[in-house]
């Protein structure tokens, strides 16, 4: 039984949301709305992808650890996002024998993007 479809958000605590946004649409075009609920919350949302971000203020440190979030991508994107990153000033590693890109937000969310996929790791024969 499957129970789960696509994910619906991915909700990240960021110091400034429209800093961590601007990130993001510079990199990728990244859609972003921003919106205050019912209870007055001013709220962030980006949409990479298919997949809605929700960015939460809030002033914490958060150490960097292994944790990201990996998208496939082609390798023509995975060289343009360098290429973006690289003009911007932003650090990011090339990984896997440049199959992989990885980088971080202002609040040490890593962010993987993937040319190869877990999927061949995975076969079985």
């Amino acid at each position: 039984m499957h129970a789960l479809s696509k994910l619906s958000h991915i909700a990240l605590i960021v110091r400034d949301p429209s800093r961590t946004a601007s990130l993001f649409v510079d990199v990728f075009g990244a859609r972003v709305i921003r919106h205050t609920d019912e209870d007055g919350h001013d709220e962030t949302y980006m949409q990479l992808g298919e997949t809605w971000f929700v960015l939460v203020k809030a002033n914490v440190e958060r150490p960097l650890t292994g944790d990201h979030v990996a998208f496939l991508v082609s390798p023509s994107t995975l060289t343009a996002v360098a290429e973006r990153l690289a003009a911007i000033g932003h650090a990011y590693q090339l990984a896997r024998s440049d199959t992989a890109l990885y980088f971080s937000d202002f609040d040490n969310h890593v962010f993987e993007l993937d040319t190869v996929g877990v999927e061949p790791e995975l076969s079985v024969e």
